[in-house]
């Protein structure tokens, strides 16, 4: 008798014993999604519109500004009344997979569901677990201020019709498994044609021209073409000038200030290794070689000499000791001026608007300290920003052309960020 209740007393320990470690192994793998949620959401960028200046982690409340009026972003914290503390996973994957709410209301396409279509189950699990995890805050969502007709949900119908082709990634066959990650990465999560793609008249981006740079709306920034070399394409960078640029901000070929200066901060500082190599093949492998343009200005020859003239005299003034006076740079703290993409760009706005508002790289764990330009706005008048800026566009070889002083004026009240 006595030796059947020991056997039968150890029996329940080692059942207990299994059910603990059961448990122990379901908290460890349940630990693992959310981690793993944690890393997807950084590189999906959620923080930089999920969460306002001041405001609550993921709480919303950013105001986004567009052509059509203002966006505020939604509270995505556990809430279960005003954030997503109801939804389910599979809500949320259709959130992300077709751009509508659990209810199926259509949901405006500033949030870049057209790139989150391409993000896989498994991984839209995984950040709605991290989601579920956080700290919830109770913040009803601001409604929109879009103008008439815009404020009709009912025409997102044909923007989805012209725009939207939902679908998960599928890998390219052809191309090796660390390409078809970055691809991944470029085009799902990091949803990098949001702003590297041109936007027309009705919001959104022919499938022709993804990733061939643009005005970012509202912002008055330019996002260089991913797949031009003579803007920002990335074909004859080495793989560790980009992976340099997109995990620190800095490279020996060049420094990210503005939009990109947020988006390194927020996302992709704390991306692996290997992920950013993934991206850099990506990239570089749809850079398309482009030739030079030839440089032609639209201001009159007199008017575009007596500029450039001025502009060297405020140039040694006042860049020569960062940026040299042949604008060799002092990479990667001071960029190179002479043969850089940005600054030859058709589009004058980024280096007129580094003048005006100078700026810094974004403080990273590879660059915590990073070195800053002064704003000149106060120091120079329109006809100087101009001038400077239309030197530094055509000296040392660059091929870029010379810009007016009202191009200058019209970018001194634009927005900082």
């Amino acid at each position: 008798m006595g030796s059947r209740l020991s056997i039968t007393l150890l029996s329940i320990k080692l059942l207990a014993l299994a059910a603990l470690t059961t448990a122990a192994q379901a908290q460890d793998k349940s630990s693992d999604v959310i981690a793993r949620g944690e890393y997807l959401a950084r590189a999906g960028d959620c923080t930089a519109c999920h969460t306002a200046a001041e405001g609550r982690l993921f709480a919303g409340g950013r105001p986004m500004p567009t052509p059509f009026g203002t966006i505020y972003t939604s509270n995505i914290t556990p809430d279960p009344e005003t954030g997503i503390g109801k939804w389910s996973a599979d809500d949320f994957y259709r959130t992300m997979h077709n751009g509508r709410f659990p209810d199926g209301g259509l949901i405006y396409p500033a949030m870049p569901f057209a790139s989150y279509t391409k993000v896989t189950r498994a991984d839209s699990d995984a950040i709605f677990a991290y989601l579920r995890s956080i700290q919830p805050v109770n913040q009803k969502n601001k409604p929109h201020e879009l103008r008439f007709p815009y404020d009709n949900r009912q025409l997102i119908l044909g923007w989805r019709t012209l725009f939207f082709r939902e679908g998960e990634f599928k890998p390219d066959p052809t191309k090796s498994a660390e390409w078809n990650r970055g691809a991944y990465l470029v085009e799902g999560l990091g949803h990098c044609g949001m702003c590297h793609s041109p936007i027309n008249a009705l919001g959104g981006t022919s499938q022709s021209d993804a990733f061939k740079g643009g005005l970012i709306p509202m912002q008055n920034w330019y996002a260089p073409s991913l797949t031009s070399n003579r803007e920002a394409g990335l074909g004859d960078w080495s793989i560790k000038d980009i992976t340099d640029l997109l995990q620190t901000g800095v490279s020996a070929r060049g420094v990210v200030y503005g939009p990109m200066a947020e988006v390194v901060h927020n996302s992709l500082q704390y991306l692996s290794d290997e992920d950013t190599k993934a991206m850099a093949v990506y990239l570089k492998g749809i850079s398309e070689p482009s030739p030079p343009p030839p440089a032609s200005s639209a201001l009159p020859t007199t008017e575009s000499s007596l500029l450039i003239s001025l502009g060297k005299t405020v140039y040694d003034k006042n860049c020569a000791s960062c940026h040299g006076t042949q604008g060799e740079g002092k990479p990667p703290h001071w960029p190179p001026l002479a043969n850089n993409q940005s600054i030859e760009m058709q589009s004058a706005v980024n280096p007129i608007r580094m003048v005006l508002n100078g700026g810094y790289p974004p403080g990273t764990k590879g660059n915590p300290m990073p070195y800053g330009m002064p704003p000149f706005a106060g120091l120079l008048s329109d006809n100087e920003v101009a001038a400077v800026v239309s030197y530094i566009r055509t000296a040392w070889g660059n091929r870029g052309t010379p810009v007016s002083a009202r191009e200058a004026n019209e970018l001194r009240s634009a927005p900082l960020n």
